[in-house]
This record gives C-alpha cells, structure tokens and sequence, in this order.
C-alpha cells in the first residue's frame, strides 16, 4: 500500500509565503510524475505545478514566478514553495504522484493526498 501525506498549509498574510510538503511511502518501485493540484469550493480541480522527474516541470500560468515546485527522490518527496501569496490562492491543495508499487508484477497507479487548506488572509 501507498500513501501520500500533505504538510505545511495555514494561515498566510497576502504577500507572504508557505511550503507544502507531501511524503510518499509504502512499497514503492518508482515515482514518475509528482504534482500539486488546487480546488475552490464548486469548482474543478486545477493543476498547479507538475514535476516529471528528470527536471522537467510546468506551472499554471497563474502561479508562474510565484510558485517552485521541487523534489527529494530520496525522500520521496515533492515540495510546493509558495510566494507572494494572493486571497485566491487561499484553497485546498493537493498532492498527486504516479507511482509504480513494488508488487510482482510491478503495478502503476495514480494517488492523491488528503488535501491541505491553504488560507491567505490579513
């Protein structure tokens, strides 16, 4: 079994910052993409910032020169620092990884964190 556990959220001034965490454990054989998604109440899910592994990543235009996404393959770990934080980043956030489990035979599935509130409020 797999599990993705988010960490970091709170309560932000507008203009301020805040780094998400999400740790990846269980049988793992590898972790291909791993990334962060939002969701406003009544709307659907957004990608926010994806890293395929290898360097290669890519942002929402909406967060571009504000956002760095980045990972610990060690850990197995992806990270979300988050700057210059606006009121309409204040939503839950999420993390995503495809991850190929350490079964025989190897098994690949896409997971999801619990979800992490982000508030950004004066």
């Amino acid at each position: 079994q797999v599990q993705l556990v988010e960490s970091g959220g709170g309560l932000v001034q507008p203009g301020g910052s805040l780094r998400l965490s999400c740790a990846a454990s269980g049988s793992i054989y590898k972790i291909d993409a791993m990334a962060w998604y939002r969701q406003a109440p009544g709307k659907q899910r957004e990608l926010v910032a994806v890293d395929f592994n290898g360097g290669r990543t890519n942002y929402a235009d909406s967060v571009k020169g504000r956002f760095t996404i980045s990972r610990d393959n060690a850990k197995n770990t992806v990270y979300l620092q988050m700057n210059s934080l606006k009121p309409e980043d204040a939503v839950v956030y999420y993390c995503y990884a495809r991850i190929t489990e350490d079964t025989m035979p190897l098994a690949t599935y896409d997971y999801w964190g619990q979800g992490i509130q982000v508030t950004v409020s004066s």
